[in-house]
């Protein structure tokens, strides 16, 4: 695939699939978008992909959320590359079926979704290898689609979870961060525990696959200090994030929502390389200012730039 873009200044900046493919691409977000604007995307060319010869799904119904956690990691580990993989676990369930009726196991703590790709022969194959990983981690039933409806309906109720769950609460705070597959299980743990000290209702919808989360905080925010209390335990998971490896963000962007979580997962020098690009192309700071990174002042009001020995880290950096 290769990108062509026009910079503020008038040049074309052209990236190739090499630099698509490597981790550097990220930097696309900067250009367009949410987090600010710095350029303009004037053609894309797309590689199309040959639809697959064959698609299964298994329904994998967990009694304990950790174990489906943990059975992630496992299908990875198996050398499996499902087409899709995702995890929704009761709360996220029960909404789905009441309203998409995609024949959902209502008593299931947590299901995964495991779709499988390919040729004929190799799908079935890959059914057998994954149907055997679930069965070791623990599950409790397992489902492969009979047909293609049935296919469909297993993936409307997910792709469907976020709906459903607004017609269970007045409210609901979604949140997006991403963290290695091995710590889903960690995760999922600590979200529990959040949801408890805050008093508020998480439902989890995973990504599996690729370890991006979306705990969907359920609250009122016609009742005083709920609205506040999604905010915390929101700010609490993307930092339980960060210290498992991840990131505050897989795919929502930053914008000014985690823009605080910013200073707990960067340093104060990294920050301030981010303001470096960001100057370079739009120099008088017009475009979606105060946004995606903050300033290092900020970052020392929140409490993420840590003294040590008297002294801050790089004291060169002007703060304030």
């Amino acid at each position: 695939m290769k990108v062509e873009i026009l910079t503020i200044d008038g040049e074309h900046l052209t990236l190739g699939s090499e630099a698509l493919d490597s981790p550097g691409f990220d930097l696309l977000a900067l250009f367009t978008g949410s987090e600010g604007m710095l350029g303009i995307i004037v053609e894309v060319t797309v590689k199309l992909l040959t639809k697959p010869q064959s698609a299964k799904v298994l329904l994998a119904c967990f009694d304990d959320v950790e174990k489906a956690g943990n059975a992630v990691a496992e299908i990875i580990g198996a050398g499996v590359v499902p087409g899709g993989l995702e995890m929704m676990d009761n709360l996220a369930i029960r909404a789905a079926e009441d309203f998409i009726n995609a024949g959902y196991p209502m008593d299931a703590e947590a299901i995964l979704l495991c779709e499988l790709d390919g040729a004929e022969s190799d799908v079935i194959e890959d059914c057998e290898r994954v149907d055997a990983v679930l069965r070791a981690a623990g599950a409790t039933d397992i489902r492969l689609a009979k047909d293609e409806a049935e296919r469909l309906r297993f993936w409307a109720g997910r792709k469907n979870a976020f709906p459903a769950v607004g017609r269970v609460s007045p409210d609901y705070y979604c949140m997006d961060g991403t963290i290695p597959r091995r710590q889903l299980a960690h995760v999922l743990k600590r979200i529990a525990d959040l949801s408890a000290e805050y008093g508020l209702r998480v439902a989890n919808v995973f990504h599996a696959g690729d370890g991006n989360m979306h705990p969907l905080i359920l609250f009122d925010a016609n009742r005083p200090g709920e609205l506040e209390r999604a905010e915390a335990i929101g700010a609490r998971i993307l930092e339980t994030c960060v210290e498992v490896g991840g990131s505050i963000t897989g795919e929502h962007g930053v914008g000014r929502e985690k823009i605080n979580q910013m200073c707990t997962q960067f340093s104060s020098d990294e920050l301030t390389f981010f303001h470096s690009l960001k100057a370079a192309f739009d120099p008088q700071g017009l475009l979606n200012p105060g946004k995606n990174v903050p300033t290092l002042h900020r970052c020392a009001e929140f409490g993420s730039m840590h003294v040590h020995h008297g002294a801050l880290p790089f004291p060169e950096v002007e703060r304030f």
